[in-house]
């Protein structure tokens, strides 16, 4: 529905997901779940989902990365097998040690880290600045002054985010160009058609296979032997 290499890439980042999930005994994201949980006690709480929408992200980030890059990133996410502790997750909570980590991924991947990280800073930061306006209170009549107060907003964001937020939040931030999703390049078009065409091969072999054992069957038959003997026998009678 998203693409050949959009799909391959879900379904790779749902491998590291099990993953964490497996070492660690708790899937990632439970601090939007618990976020859900403590906003559903609240009177009049608005629960917002205020991330770029995953297709978006997923399309951009696979457009920015190379043949060899993606082949690259594909091939360590097949084979992630390091072990996860609660310490280590501790120790990501460290600013130092964060900004260490992300140092890393924008050396390997920086292209990747602008269209995840850099870009969905300021996504989350307009969505942020949104929710927190002033909300109007309600007017007697149209000549009676507009009074307003303040909103109270609570964002939940993981926290690589948080640094990107500060550094975006007294920006004038347009999100239109981060929303588009640029056309699929020469190398995926290619890498496509190939897929197809391999596919569509092999169900064709498979379907020829297939027939050619089942009339060998047929023909190897009792009955059918006899049928077809009867049926050269009729002419000479």
């Amino acid at each position: 529905q998203n693409g050949v290499m959009s799909g391959l890439m879900q379904m790779l980042l749902l491998k590291v997901s099990a993953h964490i999930t497996e070492q660690l005994g708790m899937a990632p994201g439970g601090e939007f779940r618990e976020a859900f949980k403590e906003a559903s006690k609240v009177p009049f709480c608005k629960f917002h989902l205020g991330d770029r929408p995953i297709p978006v992200t997923f399309k951009r980030a696979i457009a920015a990365l190379s043949f060899w890059q993606k082949v690259k990133l594909a091939w360590g996410l097949c084979f992630l097998s390091d072990p996860i502790s609660k310490d280590d997750v501790e120790k990501c909570k460290q600013k130092d040690l964060l900004e260490q980590m992300m140092a890393e991924m924008i050396g390997e991947f920086p292209d990747l880290h602008r269209t995840i990280v850099s870009e969905r800073d300021i996504y989350l930061t307009y969505m942020l600045k949104q929710a927190a306006k002033q909300i109007e209170l309600p007017r007697a009549s149209e000549n009676e002054p507009r009074k307003y107060i303040p909103s109270v907003v609570v964002g939940v964001v993981g926290m690589g985010h948080v640094p990107g937020i500060e550094r975006n939040w007294n920006s004038d931030l347009k999100i239109q160009e981060i929303m588009s999703v640029p056309p699929p390049s020469a190398s995926s078009k290619i890498f496509k058609f190939v897929l197809k065409a391999t596919v569509k091969k092999m169900l064709g072999y498979g379907c020829y296979r297939i027939g050619h054992r089942t009339v060998q069957f047929v023909l190897s038959m009792p009955a059918t032997q006899s049928y077809l003997q009867k049926l050269t026998e009729m002419p000479q009678q």
